[in-house]
């Protein structure tokens, strides 16, 4: 029988990128999205695409009588970091009870052998560089809160219910097939995005907070693999780069890989995390060193790409809960 697998945000960007690997390993594949994020065209071929939502009980329960899947690749989330402390109940119905959804079918299929999430380095906090996988985090966004609460909740399920998992905490991921639309996250398809329309490239702050941005081929395989890998059983990692760049840093390869000067919009500075980078040591003591894609190269087949499809156009978030302190940038 062929392995069978769920790739939930799977016609997003990582799940695109996910759902490819799986099969090109020869996995039959059910892709669920509910396109808020991502887009039809991203879905790969061979894929079965279902479109829906994790929210949607009934039809996660549905999937998994039908498929009886093998492997689970949790992908679906609403991973606007800074956008969640005024998006509260959203963020934690989209992120947080919606996951459990997820992890009750596959506990009542009995079939899962493996579910693999995608968690954040949000869970960490601040002040904790080089974040390492031994370090107790402590989220300050409700988006990282709410990833950290899958966590532990897959831990407590493997407890009761002997159900096998991987997390993996991505380093802000860019690449191919990202929306790069959204003006609430993913500054490197921000900054893309507005180059395309000659508009500047909005920082918040003095633009030298530093990220371990990581091109999404540096992602992908791992995620994807660690279902065969007997050391990534019960494991959490962090996976990406440990080269840290500033803000500036991109704006100046993004403005390069389109031949244009840099135009750099300053806005007022947010609360957010000022450096964020982490440790990847047990990865590679569990998948083995990789060359990695370097900053100027990821964007410059991110910016190919991005050529190809031109800017697009993703109407504001209308679902403001509280609107004090928001950043003005992101009123509609």
């Amino acid at each position: 029988m062929p392995t069978k697998s769920l790739i939930t945000g799977g016609a997003g960007f990582i799940g695109s990128h996910v759902a490819k690997c799986c099969l090109d390993r020869g996995h039959d594949v059910v892709v669920l999205d509910d396109l808020s994020g991502g887009f039809p065209e991203n879905v790969p071929q061979g894929a079965e695409f279902v479109k829906g939502s994790i929210i949607d009980a009934p039809l996660v329960n549905e999937l998994f009588v039908k498929h009886r899947f093998d492997y689970v690749y949790h992908l679906a989330a609403y991973a606007a970091e800074g956008l969640s402390h005024f998006i509260r109940v959203y963020n934690y119905q989209n992120n947080l009870v919606a996951s459990m959804n997820l992890i009750n079918a596959a506990l009542n299929a009995e079939t899962v052998k493996r579910f693999v999430f995608t968690s954040s380095i949000a869970v960490y906090g601040p002040g904790q560089t080089p974040m390492s996988e031994d370090t107790v985090p402590t989220p300050e966004d409700p988006y990282g809160v709410a990833k950290y609460a899958v966590e532990l909740d897959l831990e407590a399920a493997h407890r009761m219910f002997g159900l096998d998992y991987t997390i993996f905490r991505p380093h802000n991921v860019y690449g191919e097939h990202q929306n790069i639309g959204d003006r609430y996250r993913n500054v490197v398809g921000i900054f893309m995005n507005n180059v395309m329309q000659g508009k500047p490239m909005p920082v918040f702050g003095d633009g030298l907070q530093t990220r371990a941005f990581t091109h999404i081929d540096d992602v992908a395989p791992l995620i994807t693999d660690c279902v065969t890998n007997p050391g990534a059983r019960n494991m959490v990692f962090n996976v990406g780069s440990e080269s840290p760049r500033t803000v500036r840093d991109v704006a100046m390869a993004v403005a390069k890989a389109f031949n244009v000067a840099p135009d750099i919009n300053f806005l007022p500075a947010r609360q957010e995390v000022v450096h964020a980078f982490s440790t990847s040591a047990r990865c590679e003591a569990v998948f083995g060193k990789r060359e990695t894609i370097s900053l100027e190269d990821g964007i410059n087949r991110m910016a190919t790409w991005a050529k190809q499809h031109g800017p697009r156009h993703t109407p504001s978030f209308a679902g403001i809960e509280v609107a004090r302190n928001l950043p003005p940038s992101w009123r509609s």
